[in-house]
């Protein structure tokens, strides 16, 4: 498929090609790996992700293809989901802390650690994209049975997980998953979500 067809509508022209290149790929190659080295920087751009008063509300499980985390997580994916997720090359598992620790260490502000936690995933794939990596996002599978594999403390809150690797063939997937990459890609108006002098009153520029 070519890359053309997946570029973004218009009022996306100025984006840098790391944003307006990405989008959900659904079929992985089932035979890449990616480095320590390279899992390693996936996780730093994470590390050096803004946050409230510096707290840096997140944590991530690395369930690399075929670990013990990647195991667990694959017996709890979505009918939906079971198929594409374990091709990735790794799935980073991530959480939020939503609440102090035994010892009442925690963020200063956890409503907003699911804020944080977004901002840490969007850092992670920037850098996929700068990398030449592929993600997909998804929430669909059992959380509570996850973290409670996994060991998860109950100040955590497990939210997603993001699949990176490589893009594979679509001959080596079903039809269902070749599919998820044939849809049209569309967003909202930026009228729709953005308004500027009060609510409901559109910004001013259109597209």
């Amino acid at each position: 498929m070519s890359e053309l067809l997946r570029a973004p509508g218009r009022g996306a022209e100025g984006l840098t090609d790391h944003l307006r290149g990405r989008w959900s790929v659904s079929v992985f190659d089932a035979t890449h790996t990616l480095g320590e080295e390279e899992i390693a920087a996936l996780l730093h751009a994470a590390q050096w992700a803004p946050s409230a008063g510096n707290g840096q509300p997140w944590a991530f499980v690395v369930a690399e293809r075929g670990n013990a985390a990647h195991q667990v997580l694959v017996r709890h994916l979505s009918r939906g989901n079971s198929g594409w997720v374990p091709r990735a090359s790794v799935v980073f598992l991530a959480l939020a802390q939503v609440a102090a620790d035994e010892e009442g260490n925690g963020p200063k502000w956890p409503t907003y650690s699911y804020y944080d936690v977004g901002q840490a995933a969007a850092h992670l794939s920037v850098q996929a994209a700068s990398m030449g990596l592929w993600v997909h996002q998804f929430a669909g599978f059992d959380q509570e049975a996850v973290a409670r594999e996994l060991g998860v403390p109950a100040h955590f809150q497990l939210l997603t997980g993001i699949a990176v690797g490589a893009r594979g063939s679509h001959q080596d997937v079903s039809e269902d998953d070749a599919a998820r990459e044939r849809r049209d890609r569309v967003r909202k108006p930026l009228e729709q979500f953005v308004f500027g002098e009060r609510w409901g009153e559109p910004w001013r520029v259109e597209g």
